[in-house]
């Protein structure tokens, strides 16, 4: 608890006694990276040619699966976009004609569906029945082969809440590598099933699973030398524009002196960058990231406000403040919030005015009203804590989707990436499309699996899993276990989602994903963004501040032709 004093008087305010930021910025500014300049650049255009004939070149299905997975998951797919979609358009018409080659193969058709599934093309859980008995049994025989039954298990993860058999075929493939774990036959193998167990791929950010895939690449007896000397340059060159991003929104974190004058906030810049990369790691696109990253810092000031240090009547004045959107609505603030409010309204007006200069569309009404909801849902929380009220899981959820702040990075996500804009999208925001509301839900659910213990203790609002104890009488752990089985309806919702018709483009869809992805990944073993789990610090020092050592890098002879096999 702190106390302040306002008009002769002693408040009493909260403290959550969060711990200082863990990067300080005179390293963030020290950070180098050699992989910059013509020469790297003339490298790297060397190796991707040779790849790029690689994809023109194999022929054989299974091999083009492959090689398309190996590049997404080092982190290069998005060098040869044309080149895979070329690939997979083609394996999709041939399903649609009927193909032989993937026939009684269980890797290699799950590889398929997976690939396809991810890139938008509509397959049917159909292709799947060549595996079932007469008693529409998965037949006994798959059992043995582990690795088809791994391929499986991720490939069940992109179904949708109609698909019963895909539902079936994950129920079917966790429990024989659940198994297969018990027996430890292979430790490799085991490694590799215990990890997906763990969390599928589908559910992963696939750029922070590149440094270690880099690694396992490597080791592998068949690997291609020279997609691998891409992929360590490649992780590299990328890195260094990302130092350059953070050390760009780091010297606007420092010069907005918010960390100094508002010290009951939390300082986690870093992990805010380390999320927009998260959401989305493209090189081009830097300014959406430096932006996402400084729009997650100025919310959560706003919530850590609302959660923590304003009293009830502070919070309604600041509510108002936000929905009136006027600068002299911040007179009847204190000190604290006007800068907040000011900071606020600076940004989301700055942002408007170059979006009017560039497309001719003024956008504030959508951002004010992101801004509205959020703080209107982070007031309604807070009026529960004060008054004690424990809301049922069904009233809790209905506000909580807009206060674990989706909505409101999403809406500004959608202009940062978007151009042009059309009217149908447009319309399309002006009441959330179904598309954020899946994608909040997920984060929300496993922000309350990995927060609620640290919130609970430092005084706040009770969580779904409390709403959910209080509602049904159920232990802590059943309701962890249904929290979870409403994450996976909500996957399920999402994949549906992500490939209806929709007025929005495939990177914002992919930034959508993304992230609820976050979620995963911020709050799997415990609060790796409040508080900063060891998980999330060494992935930002692997994959942000630690390029590939040099002398872990390949030899291969760019100049000689490549060996096809990928295995």
């Amino acid at each position: 608890m702190a106390n302040s004093t306002s008009n002769n008087s002693i408040i009493v305010r909260r403290s959550a006694n969060y711990q200082p930021s863990s990067w300080d910025y005179d390293y963030i500014q020290s950070l180098r990276n050699k992989y910059v300049g013509e020469t790297c650049t003339a490298q790297s255009n060397v190796l991707k040619e040779h790849v790029r004939m690689m994809l023109h070149k194999v022929v054989d299905p299974l091999e083009q699966l492959e090689l398309i997975d190996i590049l997404q998951r080092l982190g290069l797919s998005h060098h040869f976009e044309g080149e895979m979609k070329r690939i997979l358009e083609g394996l999709y018409n041939n399903d649609q004609s009927g193909d032989t080659w993937r026939k009684e193969n269980l890797y290699a058709t799950t590889l398929k569906f997976r690939l396809l599934r991810q890139h938008g093309y509509n397959i049917s859980q159909g292709v799947f029945n060549i595996f079932k008995d007469e008693r529409g049994k998965f037949k006994a025989c798959l059992c043995e082969e582990t690795k088809g039954i791994l391929s499986l298990y991720e490939a069940s993860f992109l179904l949708t809440e109609s698909e019963k058999m895909l539902e079936e075929m994950r129920n079917f493939a966790t429990k024989h590598l659940q198994e297969y774990v018990k027996l430890n036959k292979d430790k490799t193998l085991s490694t590799m099933v215990t990890y997906a167990l763990e969390l599928p791929l589908h559910w992963r950010i696939i750029k922070f699973e590149t440094r270690g895939f880099i690694d396992i690449y490597r080791s592998r007896e068949y690997m291609n030398p020279i997609i691998l000397k891409l992929a360590e340059m490649d992780f590299n060159m990328v890195q260094a524009i990302h130092q350059e991003d953070l050390k760009q929104v780091s010297r606007w974190w420092k010069n907005t002196k918010l960390g100094e004058n508002l010290i009951f906030a939390r300082d986690r810049l870093m992990e805010i960058f380390f999320w927009s990369m998260g959401m989305i790691d493209q090189p081009q696109f830097g300014c959406c990231r430096i932006n996402l990253t400084k729009l997650g810092s100025l919310i959560t000031i706003v919530d850590d406000v609302y959660d923590v240090y304003g009293t009830l009547d502070e919070l309604k004045l600041f509510t108002d403040a936000i929905e009136r959107w006027e600068i002299n609505a911040m007179d009847q603030l204190p000190d604290y919030m006007k800068i907040c409010f000011l900071t606020v309204y600076n940004f989301v007006n700055e942002m408007a005015f170059d979006f009017l200069k560039e497309q001719g569309f003024h956008i504030i009404r959508y951002l004010k009203k992101a801004w509205a909801d959020i703080c209107r849902s982070y007031l309604l929380e807070a009026k529960w804590y004060y008054s004690g009220y424990i809301p049922s899981l069904e009233e809790y959820l209905e506000n909580a989707w807009i206060s674990i702040s989706a909505p409101v990075i999403l809406m500004h996500a959608y202009f940062m990436v978007t151009n042009p804009i059309t009217k149908e999208a447009l319309d399309c925001l002006e009441e959330y499309p179904k598309i954020f509301y899946w994608s909040s839900m997920i984060l929300r659910l496993t922000d309350d699996l990995g927060t609620s213990a640290h919130e609970l203790k430092r005084g706040d609002v009770p969580k779904s899993i409390q709403c959910y104890m209080n509602d049904t009488g159920a232990s802590e752990k059943d309701a962890r276990e249904y929290l979870k089985s409403l994450i996976s309806t909500a996957w399920k919702k999402l994949n549906e989602e992500r490939v209806a018709s929709s007025p929005f483009c495939q990177t914002f869809i992919e930034i959508v994903v993304n992230l609820a992805r976050m979620g995963h990944f911020m709050y799997q073993n415990g609060d790796g963004f409040g508080v900063g789990e060891r998980q999330t610090k060494d992935s930002i020092l692997s994959l942000l501040t630690q390029p590939i050592p040099h002398s872990e890098m390949s030899s291969g002879n760019s100049n000689t032709t490549p060996n096809l096999n990928i295995n």
